[in-house]
């Protein structure tokens, strides 16, 4: 019976954060480059995460908190 309450809670959170907007899709698209070792600026590679994720953040025109 306790069961059944936390399960419908959990679902409730899945369907709230499945949804993203337009700037964590970009940030999420520049990431997966990343990832895959296809994130280039000035015609190199990006090795470092922290600069992958300033030039997602730029792309996305999101100021870092």
């Amino acid at each position: 019976q306790t069961v059944l309450p936390t399960l419908l809670a959990r679902s409730s959170q899945r369907s709230c954060t499945s949804m993203k907007t337009p700037a964590q899709k970009m940030i999420s698209k520049v990431m997966k480059e990343f990832g895959a070792g296809k994130l280039t600026t000035n015609k190199k590679v990006v090795k470092d995460p922290k600069q992958a994720m300033a030039i997602a953040l730029s792309q996305a025109k999101v100021k870092k908190k």
